[in-house]
């Protein structure tokens, strides 16, 4: 599975983090990023930032881009 988040779309609430903090984190920007392997993918972000998720995290990734306010949260299998 990988994930990424359009930035364009998101509301900024950081639910996502709250649900799966090893893959989601917020920047100084307000808006929320992926990680993978603790470094944060922001460079440019959107689709061309798209990490990795390991099977411990799926559920979680799952669960977030079911809540996510903004909609902006891709999974590709």
């Amino acid at each position: 599975m990988k994930v990424w988040i359009d930035q364009k779309y998101c509301t900024g609430d950081n639910l996502c983090e709250e649900l799966c903090p090893a893959i989601f984190t917020q920047l100084d920007d307000g808006l929320s990023y992926v990680k993978q392997d603790g470094a944060v993918l922001d460079k440019p972000g959107g689709k061309l930032s798209m990490a990795a998720v390991g099977a411990e995290h799926e559920d979680g990734v799952r669960e977030a881009a079911d809540q996510c306010a903004g909609e902006c949260i891709f999974i590709e299998e």
